[in-house]
């Protein structure tokens, strides 16, 4: 069994959508090219048919994905009234570089460019169990930054 994916509300929204699109939209959509392409005669040498084929495995692999992560999927609200950070918190730290902002989320869901840092990552899991005031120091690829917590939300 896979390990749990930690997910926003809105994160497993848009997981649940994917997957929906996939299983009653693509699907169709495929087995309609798959049909077209058949139709058409030879499918030894029908590169419309093979196309079709790789998009229909694409699919179904993917769809197997969303469904094993659903199955193991955790969902977090945020940390409204913890004080220390966990999965879901949302951290304001300062360091070297100035003060930045953080939210901590799943693997799945992390998009860094957007201040949204996994909690498996090097920065997400050394802030988790810290609180407001901490000074740590965590090795980054530009080496070893200090930082410290301003606030957890």
């Amino acid at each position: 069994m896979a390990d749990n994916q930690y997910f926003t509300p809105e994160g497993l929204e848009k997981l649940k959508e994917e997957y929906k699109h996939r299983t009653e939209v693509l699907r169709g959509e495929i087995a309609k090219r798959l049909k077209e392409a058949k139709e058409e005669g030879d499918i030894s040498e029908n590169a419309g048919f093979d196309a079709a084929k790789e998009a229909q495995a694409v699919n179904e692999g993917r769809i197997e994905e969303i469904k094993i992560t659903l199955e193991t999927a955790k969902v977090f609200e945020g940390s409204s009234g913890k004080s220390t950070v966990d999965v879901g918190s949302g951290v304001k730290v300062e360091s070297k570089n100035g003060t930045q902002e953080f939210v901590i989320v799943g693997a799945a869901e992390s998009d860094p460019l957007k201040g949204f840092i996994s909690n498996e990552s090097p920065l997400g899991s050394a802030f988790i169990g810290h609180k407001k005031g901490d000074k740590l120091k965590i090795k980054t690829p530009k080496g070893e930054v200090e930082y410290k917590i301003l606030e957890v939300k």
